[in-house]
């Protein structure tokens, strides 16, 4: 069916002669009927493999609004990890002296925030609201160098969790 033969439809043989395709797009995806709000309970089996999943992600973790002039912050990170937020994206940047690496969203306006203070705030409230694991995806923009970088930064970081979870859940 296209959207037009929806509308017609709507209009045609439901009577519904205000319909339109953005009213019906907002009651689908708002709709408390069609979409309950998450449960606070976790009712499914959660032994199979993590690729076995739908993951409550995020997009841009980092910005404290929109993409071309906000801040970049460790704030949003934080918000988003005490929401249950399962995926947290970086996009790493060379900062000018090209000696460090700095989280923002590239070839905009937007003002950076150290990886570290973002790493840092990921490993404290990565398990706030949720016991499962924290997926980290990094845009890279970086030299080799400063993905080596990165590397170790993780690793002081973050190892000792991801070690934790290696032991502890086996089936991912």
């Amino acid at each position: 069916m296209t959207v037009e033969q929806l509308r017609r439809f709507l209009v045609e043989v439901q009577g519904d002669v205000k319909a339109s395709m953005e009213d019906d797009f907002h009651f689908f995806l708002y709709s408390v009927d069609l979409n309950p709000p998450l449960l606070n309970q976790v009712h499914q089996d959660m032994t199979a493999p993590l690729s076995h999943y739908f993951i409550y992600t995020g997009h841009n973790s980092y910005l404290t609004g929109n993409q071309i002039s906000s801040d970049c912050s460790d704030v949003p990170i934080i918000k988003a990890l005490k929401r249950g937020l399962r995926v947290v994206e970086l996009d790493l940047w060379p900062n000018s002296t090209k000696d460090d690496v700095l989280v923002l969203h590239g070839w905009t306006l937007t003002t950076p925030v150290e990886l570290i203070k973002c790493l840092r705030s990921i490993k404290e409230h990565a398990f706030s609201a949720s016991p499962y694991p924290v997926i980290i995806t990094f845009e890279d923009h970086l030299t080799p160098d400063l993905q080596a970088k990165v590397a170790q930064v993780y690793h002081r970081f973050l190892f000792r969790i991801h070690k934790c979870f290696q032991e502890n859940y086996t089936f991912f």
